[in-house]
């Protein structure tokens, strides 16, 4: 990891409001040692690895401890987005954002986490992904 940017995550925590993350981000805030001791999220495939920077690993859309946000995988960016705006200008505001967009999710397989997939779904896309992500290749 590029220790430029991570000193520049600790600098720009020192005083934003708001440290978020989405999808394996959290990966990037934990290397940074901004998620030690804290509950955090991240990609399926990879929540598991939170723990090596101290993190508490939660296997959840959206987490929020102390000033700092995680969400899972890219698709739940907008629930984490939509939540900070509830937090910071009130739920009419996330809502009027949620019908301007018009995030009404309607997928037609209800396989968005490894929970609901298929055994198979989960392992094919498990293999995929270590096939091309020595890290994950290196899960044991």
């Amino acid at each position: 990891m590029d220790e430029r940017v991570l000193d520049w995550l600790r600098k720009v925590d020192e005083a934003s409001k708001w440290t978020t993350s989405v999808c394996t981000g959290s990966l990037v805030l934990g290397a940074a040692g901004l998620l030690d001791g804290k509950r955090a999220t991240s990609h399926w495939l990879y929540v598991d690895r939170l723990a090596e920077f101290g993190a508490e690993p939660v296997r959840e859309r959206v987490i929020e401890d102390g000033k700092t946000i995680t969400a899972a995988g890219v698709a739940s960016g907008i629930d984490m987005a939509l939540y900070l705006v509830d937090r910071e200008a009130g739920p009419e505001v996330a809502q009027a954002i949620q019908l301007a967009i018009e995030y009404d999710p309607a997928p037609p397989h209800d396989s968005g986490s490894p929970a609901k997939a298929p055994d198979e779904i989960v392992e094919l896309v498990t293999q995929v992904a270590a096939a091309e992500d020595e890290w994950l290749g290196s899960r044991s």
